[in-house]
């Protein structure tokens, strides 16, 4: 057990084989990055709209807060939470923790009164830095009426503005550098990061990641989307704070020494502008925030030479969407598996586009190993669908505070379980078959919702989908059909919809009996679609009652 009394799951043994492979690089973020910062001190690290910052400036910067977060006691083994906006300060904060051997669990913008408390108490964070105020709440206040139950924060900093027993982020940043010498001895195997995977838990989990996982795992999956680390310039449209940001600081910036592009939050046309003025080589988002940029009309009038590929993460992604995408932004398409419990796979761009489209490319172990299993946890017969477990040099070390979910996920050899259906095909492509949970129950069949949302986004003007279920008495559940559609395009009738699902085979069994039309689909802080969200709205509109404004969508009536 280390300073922070995480445990690490995966055997002892196979954490020094990777490292003696040179799977692991056995450094830490803090030792990647100030080489980095050596090697080209005047190189941008983070581009934004109000200004960008060099490596050379972050390193003074992140050294800066070190300086004041030891002062204000903070020493290894720490938690440093936050949750702020996407700038510079994100990668400050993860840079000054882990040179202290501290560690930071963010959490996007967005998260409410409940997930907050509920990720500070578990983590048992010491310190957190929030924006004075997100989406018309008072951050300050908030955390303020959180202390008496989160008896471990002690040190409260905001970012912007002034506040009475507040410490003010630009105040930390105004001492003296800590000298190199001064920092203390962090082993790379310490933990460094607590990512937020909120799974299908009523409560949102966080998963313990090492130096070694989060640079070997993220920094190498990087390294092998652009193998020129240096020249990739990435524009995040995902929070950092997410699992998929967390390659931002700990895979561009410490391993690729490439640059970040970054927007405060996601806008569909600043998005768009953002590739004219940062010129990225990659877009990383998810596939609604693609989606909604492919079907932007400024996009055609962009020069957008500069980007080598999209790189869609977090939910699975059709393959209507991809076509307009590569289309749309002229590029090549990176479909991406991964999540916060430790999983990785995807497509390279030397893949014809027809492999893209069926699979997410070929299990790479030297990142993450792949099995697909029965009930049993038996290996299945290649071909055949099962659970999809995953191990390798990115596996987490465990579940943060929550030993039912370690024994629940992790077994004593390493492997996670994930929730997540697929297959491996007859090339050795990992095919994704949905989630165990994603799945409508209709008179006691299960339908499952990828398979209806993959297929009805070919529908002329659709833009994206989510089906979600409607409570029903007589079948139990019953299918709700979520729709975006371009910008001035005729709206089609329920009739029409399954009409067209027929043609393509779907059975009728799994037909949508309910229509909804929205401007956008709800998002969660992490930037997925966010299902919750829609079903209990959807739940209301059924029963004949007002749904409650929970975003900026216009809710349309739904259709039967």
């Amino acid at each position: 057990m280390n300073d922070a009394g995480i445990i690490d799951l995966v055997p002892a043994e196979l954490r020094r084989e990777w490292v003696r492979r040179g799977w692991c690089p056995n450094r830490t973020v803090y030792q990647m990055f100030r080489q980095q910062a050596e090697r080209h001190p005047d190189k941008a690290a983070v581009l934004a709209p109000g200004g960008g910052i060099s490596y050379g400036e972050l390193l003074e910067q992140a050294l800066r807060l070190a300086t004041s977060l030891k002062a204000h006691g903070i020493v290894a083994g720490d938690v440093v939470a936050y949750q702020l906006p996407n700038t510079w300060h994100c990668c400050a904060i993860d840079l000054a923790a882990a040179a202290l051997g501290a560690v930071v669990a963010p959490f996007p913008p967005g998260r409410g009164r409940l997930d907050i408390e509920s990720l500070l108490k578990r983590c048992d964070a010491r310190a957190i830095v929030v924006s004075p105020e997100y989406g018309g709440l008072d951050m300050c206040a908030l955390i303020e009426s959180l202390r008496p139950a989160v008896l471990s924060l002690r040190l409260l900093i905001v970012d912007g503005g002034s506040r009475p027993g507040w410490h003010g982020f630009e105040q930390l940043l105004q001492a003296e550098a800590m000298p190199h010498e001064a920092l203390p001895s962090v082993c790379p195997d310490a933990p460094v990061r607590f990512l937020v995977s909120s799974g299908t838990e009523s409560e949102p989990k966080l998963v313990a990641y090492s130096h070694n996982a989060l640079l070997g795992g993220r920094g190498r999956f990087l390294q092998r989307l652009h193998p020129d680390g240096p020249s990739f310039r990435g524009l995040y449209l995902v929070p950092l704070g997410s699992a998929f940001g967390a390659t931002a600081t700990f895979g561009v910036l410490c391993w690729l020494g490439g640059s970040i592009a970054l927007l405060p939050k996601f806008d569909v046309a600043q998005a768009v502008a953002a590739i004219a003025t940062f010129k990225p080589t990659h877009i990383l988002g998810v596939p609604t925030m693609l989606q909604r940029m492919a079907a932007e009309p400024s996009l055609a009038a962009l020069d957008k030479s500069s980007l080598a590929a999209l790189v869609s993460g977090g939910a699975v992604i059709d393959q209507a969407s991809i076509q307009r995408c590569m289309v749309a932004f002229g590029c090549g398409f990176i479909s991406l598996y991964g999540s916060a419990d430790g999983v990785n796979c995807h497509n390279t761009l030397d893949e014809h586009a027809d492999v893209i489209f069926k699979s997410v490319g070929r299990p790479n172990p030297t990142i993450c190993a792949i099995r697909i299993v029965d009930e049993a946890g038996h290996e299945v017969p290649q071909g055949e669908v099962g659970e999809i477990t995953a191990r390798g040099p990115m596996s987490p070390m465990q579940y943060v505070n929550a030993a039912d979910l370690d024994r629940r996920y992790r077994d004593a050899d390493g492997w996670v379980s994930t929730g997540d259906l697929g297959l491996i095909d007859a090339d050795g492509r990992l095919v994704l078959a949905g989630r165990k949970k994603d799945i409508i129950i209709r008179g006691g069949a299960n339908i499952s919702t990828v398979q209806i949302e993959s297929l009805v986004t070919a529908y002329p003007d659709v833009v994206s989908a989510a089906c979600v279920p409607v409570p029903d008495t007589d079948l139990g559940q019953r299918v709700c059909l979520c729709l975006t559609m371009r910008d001035g395009a005729e709206r089609p009738a329920l009739a029409d919809l399954t009409g067209y699902l027929r043609d393509q085979g779907l059975e009728v069994n799994k037909l949508p009996e309910y229509l909804r039309y929205l401007r956008r689909l709800p998002l969660t802080p992490a930037g997925k679609v966010d299902k919750k969200l829609l079903a209990v709205e959807v739940a209301f509109l059924g029963r004949g009652v007002s749904a409650p404004p929970a975003h900026a969508a216009r809710p349309q009536e739904l259709v039967h």
